[in-house]
């Protein structure tokens, strides 16, 4: 669906808060804290900008981000009981709504002093997202964002996800269509001014199989090796790719 001004400046204001999530956990982020205590940052800052979590009831999700350390991909339950130690990483996945629009976006950061490969690991997965957001011109074809994700995390001997995958975004947090961080065989639509992508590679050190644990929300390497995730939420504009969830 293609996006009027009007409805690109609510998504726009929605990007800010999310940008501004990101900020405020990251500052947080220290051996010793708890992801309860980065979902507790991140409520403070929807509250303060009067938006509204589109995370938190969605299908049940009893938080206002996910955080998910270490081996786990995406949708890590905040918890008092996860203690965050020096050398992990830990996943933060925020959204936003003001006025109706959505923000999503994601990042990976270390805890304290991080493993060189660890490191390369999240410096590739959002080196990869940019490439995906290179892709976002008027004219051209959707999958060529997955087609640039796949190239840059393969080259550097990491998989790509395949069970999780971007998507369109503006009324509702995950709209079609699907935007997949690999080439699945086909170009796909193409792209067209006011268009709005959430671009998110989930990139692994391992394999790329999944596994869900108990809860029926994390999603983790099958074989127990890191996994980083990077977003932005991203307008097709008539001069390029507009980026709504940077500062």
């Amino acid at each position: 669906m293609r996006r009027n001004e009007g409805e690109l400046i609510k998504m726009r204001k929605a990007g800010l808060v999310v940008a501004e999530m990101h900020e405020k956990t990251r500052a947080a982020i220290r051996p010793g804290i708890t992801t309860m205590d980065l979902n507790k940052v991140a409520a403070e800052v929807i509250e303060r900008r009067g938006a509204t979590s589109n995370f938190l009831g969605y299908h049940g999700f009893p938080a206002v981000i996910c955080t998910s350390p270490n081996d786990m991909i995406v949708h890590g339950i905040p918890s008092d009981e996860i203690v965050l130690l020096e050398g992990d990483i830990i996943s933060v996945d925020c959204g936003a709504i003001i006025e109706g629009y959505h923000g999503d976006a994601a990042y990976t950061a270390g805890v304290g002093e991080i493993d060189a490969e660890s490191q390369r690991l999240l410096d590739v997965t959002e080196r990869s997202l940019f490439a995906g957001i290179d892709q976002l011109s008027k004219g051209n074809r959707l999958h060529e964002v997955g087609r640039a994700v796949q190239d840059v995390a393969e080259a550097a001997g990491f998989t790509v996800v395949r069970e999780y995958v971007g998507h369109a975004i503006g009324t509702a947090m995950h709209e079609q269509p699907q935007v997949p961080n690999y080439w699945p065989g086909s170009p796909g639509p193409t792209l067209k001014t006011g268009m709005v992508f959430a671009v998110e590679p989930m990139v692994n050190a391992g394999t790329p199989e999944t596994m869900t644990i108990e809860d029926g929300w994390g999603v983790i390497t099958a074989d127990g090796k890191r996994s980083a995730h990077f977003e932005h939420t991203i307008a097709v504009t008539d001069h390029g790719p507009e980026i709504f969830t940077l500062p």
